[in-house]
C-alpha cells in the first residue's frame, strides 16, 4: 500500500530541464595577457618621462632636437606640399568621426564594453597629452633660441592620429587587426613626420605622443571583459605574427639608423658628410618611424592576446 502512495515523477520538470541544457561557464579574460598589458602601459609611461628628461631637460638633448627642427627648413617647400594635406585631416571633426566610427563598429558587433574601452582610449590619450604639455612638463630655456621656454611635448596632432588608429585596431574583428595595425602605423608615422616637416614639432614631441597612446592602448586592453573577447572560433591568425614581424623589423632598421644619426650629431659614431641640422632632421624622422612601428606592433600583439577566448 505504501508503494502506491509514492509521488509520481514530474515529467514537466524533467522536460524543462532537458530543454534548458547544462549551464555553460561564462568566458573570462585570461590573467597573464592582462598583466602583460599593464607592464607595457607602465613602461610606455616611463618612456614618456625618459623622452622628456633626455631631449628637453638636458642641454645636449635640446641641441639635438633643435637641430632637427632647424634642419626641416631644407627642402620644406617641396615636402610641405605632401605634409600639409596630411595635417589638414586632423581636427575636432576628425576626432569625433573617428571615435564614432570605432564605437559604432564595436556596438554593431554587440561589444558594449569594447565601445567604452575605445572612448576611454581616445579621450584619455588626448586629455593626457594636453595636461602633460600645459600643466605637468616644462621646458627649461637651455638654448639661446626664440621661444626656448615654451613646452611642446607631447604633440597633439600626433596623439589624435595615433589614438584614432589604435581605437579602430581595438574595435575591429580579430582577422582585420593586422591590416589595421599596419595601416594605422603608416598613417600615424605620416602625421608625425608631417609635423616635423612643417616645423610644428620637434622629434621628441612626436615620440612622446606615440608613447602616450601606447600607454592608454595597452591600459584599456588590460581592462578587457567578456564583452571584449573574440568569438570562440576565432583562433590565432597567421596574419598577426606576419604583421607584427614586419612592424618590428621596420622598427629595428629605422631605429638603428636613428641612433647612428643621433651619435653623429653628438660628435661620435658615424662621420656623415652632412650638416648637423640635416643629420638631426633625418635622424628625427627615422626615430619617429621606429617608435611608431614598434608601438603598433606591441599594441597588435597585446590586443590579440587579451582578446583571445
Amino acid at each position: 500500500m505504501t508503494d502506491q502512495t509514492l509521488p509520481l515523477p514530474d515529467h514537466r520538470e524533467e522536460s524543462s530541464t532537458n530543454y534548458a541544457g547544462p549551464r555553460i561557464p561564462r568566458r573570462r579574460p585570461r590573467p597573464a595577457p592582462r598583466i602583460t598589458a599593464v607592464v607595457v602601459a607602465a613602461l610606455a609611461l616611463w618612456a614618456v618621462w625618459l623622452t622628456w628628461d633626455t631631449f628637453v631637460a638636458s642641454p645636449l638633448g635640446q641641441r639635438a632636437d633643435q637641430l632637427a627642427l632647424e634642419g626641416a627648413a631644407r627642402g620644406q617647400n617641396t615636402l610641405w606640399e605632401l605634409a600639409e594635406p596630411v595635417l589638414g585631416v586632423v581636427s575636432n571633426s576628425f576626432i569625433g568621426l573617428g571615435l564614432a566610427a570605432a564605437v559604432i563598429l564595436a556596438l554593431a558587433r554587440g561589444r558594449w564594453w569594447l565601445a567604452v574601452q575605445v572612448a576611454i582610449l581616445v579621450g584619455g590619450s588626448n586629455l593626457t597629452t594636453q595636461v602633460l604639455k600645459h600643466a605637468v612638463l616644462d621646458r627649461p630655456a637651455l638654448l639661446d633660441v626664440p621661444r626656448a621656454d615654451i613646452n611642446t611635448l607631447p604633440s597633439g596632432h600626433t596623439t589624435v592620429a595615433a589614438s584614432i588608429a589604435v581605437g579602430l585596431l581595438i574595435a575591429v574583428p580579430r582577422r582585420w587587426r593586422p591590416v589595421v595595425a599596419v595601416a594605422g602605423a603608416a598613417y600615424t608615422a605620416a602625421t608625425g613626420v608631417s609635423t616635423l616637416i612643417g616645423q610644428w614639432h620637434r622629434p621628441s614631441d612626436v615620440v612622446a605622443a606615440i608613447l602616450v597612446v601606447l600607454a592608454w592602448g595597452a591600459g584599456v586592453c588590460a581592462l578587457s571583459s567578456p564583452s571584449s573577447l573574440d568569438a570562440p572560433q576565432d583562433g590565432p591568425q597567421r596574419g598577426t605574427s606576419g604583421a607584427a614581424a614586419l612592424l618590428l623589423l621596420g622598427a629595428a632598421g629605422t631605429g638603428a639608423l636613428a641612433v647612428g644619426a643621433l651619435g653623429s650629431v653628438r660628435g661620435d659614431g658615424w662621420g656623415l658628410p652632412l650638416g648637423g641640422d640635416l643629420t638631426a632632421y633625418m635622424g628625427g624622422m627615422l626615430g619617429v618611424v621606429a617608435v611608431t612601428l614598434g608601438a603598433f606592433a606591441l599594441l597588435l600583439l597585446v590586443r590579440q592576446s587579451t582578446a583571445r577566448p
